[in-house]
């Protein structure tokens, strides 16, 4: 109910109050964030390469093998 009431109440102002509105809305979330340390972020960064690495090696192995498989059945 009050999302209606504040989008009633956002129409009625003008393009920079609402543009105003926002930014403060935009800044309040972002104050709720909990960022991640450096070392987090460096963790959740090498794992998300090492995971990437590995299902581009059996991806491309997949291929590899699909392809020999396709030229020995096809020639």
């Amino acid at each position: 109910m009050t999302d209606v009431v504040a989008s009633e109440d956002a129409k009625k102002l003008g393009l920079f109050a609402r543009i105003g509105l926002f930014y403060r809305q935009v800044v309040s979330e972002l104050r709720k964030v909990v960022w991640p340390t450096r070392k987090q972020l460096t963790t959740y960064t090498s794992v998300v390469l090492v995971f990437v690495t590995f299902i581009i090696v059996v991806v491309s192995l997949l291929d590899l093998v699909l392809t020999k498989i396709v030229f020995l059945v096809f020639g």
